[in-house]
């Protein structure tokens, strides 16, 4: 259960190592974790733009994976910049979460060229409820609950899944679908938590 919950999260150490000298020149050049940040909501609306005006297959796959790596690059990057750099503060996290919500808001935007504004308006509300139920137990006490099976690494999977098929309206349901199970999977691990605790 912990492997499925954890998903592709369960690589972020990994990953944050192979970005290790990338982050310690961002650090030497004191490059503002917010600039990381804002860069990582345009890479978002970048690959939106792909999403919505390149014809599905190989090349809007590659170019959307290849947007939405460097928006999960910069998600990585401006925490560990702050940290690095010393210059971690409390208001910094929260723009970093309202950076990750409006990368993610500015992508799925660019399938409104593809599927059904509801679906669309409906996967990008089930695709923020993971995050928003590891914010509300973190606010309540709880240790920060992430990882899959549908997190934000298997999100953008299925988005690039759907620029390689063009396949918009159903895969955004699975994406949809997926995002309420993490949710929900993560609302019953902070309900543990916080039993734990009482």
């Amino acid at each position: 259960m912990v492997r499925v919950m954890n998903g592709l999260y369960a690589l972020k150490p990994w990953y944050a190592a192979r970005l290790g000298g990338l982050r310690q020149t961002l650090v030497t050049h004191r490059v503002p974790p917010a600039a990381l940040t804002i860069g990582g909501v345009a890479f978002g609306a970048l690959a939106g733009v792909g999403l919505a005006v390149l014809p599905a297959g190989p090349v809007a796959a590659a170019t959307v994976g290849l947007l939405l790596a460097a928006r999960l690059a910069c998600a990585n990057l401006d925490g560990g910049v702050a940290r690095d750099s010393g210059r971690s503060t409390r208001f910094g996290t929260v723009v970093n979460e309202l950076g990750d919500r409006l990368a993610e808001f500015a992508v799925l935007a660019g399938a409104l060229a593809l599927a059904p504004p509801a679906v669309v308006g409906l996967t990008a509300l089930a695709a923020t409820a993971p995050s928003w139920v590891s914010l509300a137990g973190a606010a309540a006490g709880a240790a920060r609950v992430q990882g899959g099976p549908v997190g934000k690494t298997e999100r953008c999977l299925i988005l690039v899944a759907i620029a390689a098929t063009g396949w918009a309206t159903p895969l955004l349901l699975v994406l949809a679908a997926g995002s309420a199970l993490t949710a929900a999977m993560r609302l019953r691990r902070v309900h543990s938590l916080l039993a734990r605790q009482s």
